[in-house]
């Protein structure tokens, strides 16, 4: 860091680069894995992570993005996202940089994330969602397993011929849980589709996410339009821009913020103000497959405009943490870390090496002259 006058201007000396090993992307992944960026000033690190990056994006990510970064001076992390305006736009790898040095800046003042982000909130209430199950018994007895360890909010994955049915079926076992759907874009405008969503809506659901194809916002404003359970988006999201269009469309009346799809903690936040201004609900999600994206997530999560509950590993899950401690929700509640600075959570290097695949560092050896330092 250099110092002019009473502003702090950051000025990063090293990015480092882990890829990690497909099996922590879950069953099938091959081509797309978890990747964790490091940001340092020389005294003081912060992270980030992409959680499935492709052999293109690591490419992209250590030839252009992470060099862009270093040859970059910023006295904000808001002014980070402006060093890509130039490259692609790439959300996953801006998000990882910006949430990174959203990191490091908190660090450097010794400051929670939570805090430095606007949030408000001490502890939030968990939600998970139930993967596509076999049978409805099956269903029943996962719902059992997750309200075992006390998760308020279920979201139950549908799509035509499995939705009413499956809710119902929940619903007899555990009459006061709080339930929404997610459709994934499955149904279409046929009257079928139209009358099962119809039925949906007279279960009392939290949400109805993403109904109709992601580009078809038209469709979502007259669904919504109709329903009294909002209508929640998240796949038509890649921007900002996405989320002041699906408001000026009126296509829904709620939404997903997951800084992952939305390029960062500096857009999430934006997202977050402008759905609550809209009048929408709102709550984090997470892609993420690490504790640095789940961490990243609750700092988020802990504005006060991010009313819902925010989404979070359900028990069972074999998401890894690499962090210490954990990210975990406890009886349903997941705690804001607030007497650590930045994330609030440490990158565990020792385990995190175990889970390594390959590692690149990029320094400033002359001023705007970044290059890989080892790899």
């Amino acid at each position: 860091m250099t110092h002019t006058g009473a502003v702090t201007v950051t000025r990063l000396v090293e990015v480092e680069l882990v890829r990690l090993r497909p099996s922590l992307a879950g069953r099938g992944a091959d081509r797309a894995v978890p990747v964790l960026v490091r940001v340092s000033d020389g005294q003081v690190s912060g992270w980030g992570e992409v959680p499935r990056a492709t052999p293109q994006q690591w490419e992209a990510l250590s030839r252009d993005f992470a060099p862009a970064l270093l040859a970059h001076e910023w006295r904000r992390p808001t002014e980070v996202t402006g060093t890509f305006a130039d490259l692609p736009w790439d959300p996953a790898l801006v998000g990882a940089l910006d949430t990174a040095c959203w990191d490091l800046w908190s660090r450097q003042r010794a400051t929670p994330l939570a805090h430095s982000l606007g949030g408000e909130r001490t502890a939030l209430t968990a939600g998970v969602t139930l993967p596509r199950q076999v049978t409805l018994e099956s269903v029943v007895t996962e719902v059992n397993r997750q309200v075992g360890a006390g998760f308020r909010r279920i979201r139950l994955e549908v799509e035509p011929g499995w939705d009413a049915d499956v809710v119902r079926a929940v619903q007899a076992s555990f009459p006061f849980l709080v339930l929404q759907v997610d459709a994934g874009g499955r149904y279409t405008e046929s009257p079928a589709d139209l009358d099962a969503l119809r039925v949906l809506d007279a279960l009392g659901l939290l949400a109805i996410e993403d109904p109709f194809a992601s580009d078809d916002l038209a469709a979502h404003a007259r669904l919504s339009a109709e329903l009294r359970t909002p209508v929640a988006l998240y796949r038509s999201l890649s921007c900002v821009e996405d989320l002041r269009e699906a408001v000026g469309a009126e296509a829904g009346r709620a939404v997903n913020v997951d800084p992952v799809r939305l390029g960062g903690l500096t857009a999430a936040r934006r997202a977050v103000d402008r759905a609550v201004d809209a009048g929408w609900q709102v709550w984090c999600g997470s892609s993420a497959l690490t504790g640095v994206g789940r961490a990243a997530t609750v700092a988020l999560a802990s504005l006060s405009g991010a009313s819902l509950p925010v989404e979070m590993p359900g028990a069972g899950g074999r998401g890894r943490d690499l962090v210490v401690p954990p990210v975990r929700a406890h009886d349903g509640v997941v705690p804001v870390p607030l007497a650590e600075s930045g994330l609030g959570h440490d990158v565990d290097r020792a385990a995190l090496s175990g889970y390594t695949s390959r590692t690149v560092v990029l320094d400033t050896r002359t001023a705007g002259d970044p290059g890989p330092a080892a790899t």
